[in-house]
């Protein structure tokens, strides 16, 4: 979806969108809905911030009427509807370029899913030797926007171990990005496709990740607390795989 294309006024997403526009701009809307999913999404699983976050969902639902705050809810269902109708697609990605949302100025631009899908077919390569070697294998995006390229690789791993392995249990996805909102977005897409790994919101070029990191700037998907993968990191002693 180009930069100039505007979603159809009439999709049900955007509907609700729009409603919530009326007192606040587009870009805070947007923000403060993927904030607020994203919280929603960790604190049932992440105890160690669950205090933090909840503070802070707490403070943005609170600008809202109580009319604006029923189709928050409403928001994420639509975004759950349309990842189990097409789970290969960057859905929020096309939405923020679609809305002009994107910081232009410094040129951010989210790379259109058939091409991550392209990059992925090149770049993953039987991966059942390693993973039957090592127990799982890592994709890692260092600049990972709302999530496609990761979400590429994480299909074409399924597709090579079907019938073979659930491959929840066998591929873990990893992905930093210095802007705050891209970076949750990338995060609830991973979350909501069943994914295990981690965000990390940051600089990968001042500060990337790193294993013996604090969990300050990181947010652990919803199956990263899965037993398999919890069992893992008690084996290594730590909570970045």
């Amino acid at each position: 979806m180009s930069r100039r294309t505007k979603p159809p006024s009439d999709q049900p997403y955007v509907k609700l969108f729009n409603e919530l526009t009326r007192r606040f701009s587009p870009w805070e809307v947007w923000k403060d809905f993927i904030v607020m999913y994203a919280i929603s999404l960790s604190n049932p699983f992440d105890k160690e911030h669950y205090e933090e976050r909840e503070n802070s969902y707490l403070k943005i639902i609170g600008k809202y009427s109580k009319d604006e705050q029923k189709i928050f809810p409403q928001l994420a269902a639509e975004v759950v509807i349309a990842l189990e109708k097409n789970p290969e697609q960057d859905f929020l990605g096309k939405l923020f370029m679609a809305f002009e949302l994107g910081n232009y100025a410094n040129g951010q631009f989210f790379t259109p899913y058939n091409v991550c899908e392209c990059m992925a077919k090149i770049t993953v390569r039987n991966v059942l030797p390693q993973i039957e070697e090592q127990g799982y294998i890592t994709i890692n995006d260092c600049c990972c926007g709302a999530g496609a390229t990761l979400i590429a690789g994480m299909h074409e791993v399924r597709r090579q171990l079907e019938g073979k392995l659930n491959w929840q249990n066998h591929v873990l996805i990893t992905g930093q990005d210095i802007d705050y909102t891209t970076a949750l977005m990338c995060y609830i897409q991973l979350s909501l496709l069943g994914v295990a790994g981690y965000i990390k919101i940051g600089n990968s070029l001042t500060a990337p990740m790193d294993s013996n990191d604090t969990s300050e700037n990181y947010w652990l998907t919803p199956m990263y607390f899965s037993d398999v993968w919890t069992f893992r990191r008690l084996i290594k002693g730590k909570t970045f795989l």
